[in-house]
């Protein structure tokens, strides 16, 4: 008899995670080794966002168990509360070996803890990074309580092991998502203005997100956002933000496209017709993070709005981005400057080979040995 499939379990809250772990989870799922079992809940469970957990079917994975954690305006910690309770119930009857969790939101957070306190092991892809907002203190919860570190790159190593993670748990493997931008298999521009009926030659994306600690000032800021796009004159392709407190507030202002010619506004698009519309944009606009990532490495120029990704980038390293406040004359402003600039390319995040890394790591002996009580290590001075 040959070694039982140890059972993979991979969380999806939203669009923008499932987008970065499909690859991994393909690896997992062609693994002779692995049984691949998906939760999907939080924003792909909402008709608003245009229930993208249809994506995740229409990528042909099987054993989906699909998980309403929230109401489309539901608080965070009723969300985090809902989203432990019902994992907790699907893992005592699935009993995983390990967790595979990602990034920075409140449904990775959710199974983070289900994980560490079930004994089950947690994996966590993308720790280590720094995002400004809740967020980030969500991103670093996850770490203490993961127990392998799939990071991007040496700097978020580092951070991971500052916050006392055992060196040897943590594995530079690069962005995930990066495979999927440099494969061959993303549609072409045509098939998907097709598809989405955008009739623009020339466009822009803007994606703003509500920033949770400023939802008192979000009003005037997004306000200034939109008073800049429309005035700039130019055609953009507008997609919804995150379901964080304060998305209504942006959405209302979004009204104000309604009627103009210049903008196509779309609740959620498919990460791989998403990216092809972003490798032929001509700036991404706003306060997403792909307009830190995934522009430098397709050399699209972004405007980065704000303070939501404060600290995510070095001014330095990504000379595609220009940085600006929420305020109209700043926006337009950098919108010129734009058109003067030439498009430049970055490697920060990886060489599009993460998913062959995480494979080969989580087939080896080691990880399954480690142990899974953690012991804080101290850095020495």
């Amino acid at each position: 008899m040959g070694m039982k499939m140890k059972k993979i379990l991979f969380l999806t809250g939203t669009r923008a995670d499932y987008g970065k772990i499909k690859s991994l989870m393909k690896q997992v799922e062609n693994s002779d080794k692995f049984e691949l079992h998906i939760f999907v809940t939080g924003m792909h469970m909402l008709l608003k966002y245009g229930s993208t957990w249809k994506e995740v079917e229409k990528d042909g994975f099987k054993n989906i168990y699909k998980f309403i954690n929230q109401q489309t305006n539901s608080h965070m910690d009723i969300a985090l509360s809902n989203t432990i309770l019902g994992l907790s119930n699907y893992v005592h009857e699935l009993k995983p070996d390990m967790i595979v969790v990602h990034g920075d939101r409140l449904e990775a957070l959710a199974g983070a803890i289900v994980g560490a306190f079930n004994n089950i092991k947690v994996a966590h892809i993308e720790g280590g990074e720094v995002s400004g907002t809740i967020d980030e203190s969500i991103r670093h919860a996850i770490t203490k309580f993961s127990h392998i570190h799939f990071v991007s790159n040496e700097e978020a190593k580092k951070r991971v092991i500052q916050l006392g993670e055992r060196e040897d748990s943590v594995f530079v493997i690069g962005s995930p998502d990066i495979d999927i931008m440099v494969s061959d298999k993303l549609p072409n521009i045509d098939q998907v203005k097709e598809y989405y009926e955008i009739s623009f030659d020339k466009y822009s994306i803007l994606i703003y997100h509500p920033v949770t600690t400023q939802v008192d000032i979000l009003q005037q800021n997004v306000k200034e956002v939109v008073d800049a796009v429309i005035e700039s004159k130019r055609n953009y392709v507008v997609i919804y933000p995150n379901n964080d407190e304060g998305n209504e507030i942006i959405l209302n202002e979004y009204k104000r496209f309604e009627k103009n010619p210049r903008f196509r506004v779309f609740p959620s698009i498919r990460f791989e017709y998403f990216l092809t519309l972003l490798k032929h944009s001509d700036f991404m606009i706003g306060n997403s993070s792909a307009g830190v990532r995934e522009t430098g490495i397709y050399g699209i120029h972004s405007i980065d709005i704000g303070i939501r990704q404060k600290g995510r980038y070095d001014m330095k390293k990504l000379k595609n981005i220009i940085h600006v406040n929420e305020n109209k004359n700043e926006i337009i402003e950098a919108i010129e400057k734009l058109e003067k600039m030439d498009a430049c390319s970055s490697k920060v995040f990886g060489d599009g080979q993460s998913d062959k890394k995480f494979i080969e790591i989580l087939e080896s002996k080691n990880i399954w040995e480690m142990e899974i009580q953690k012991n804080f290590i101290d850095i020495e001075y």
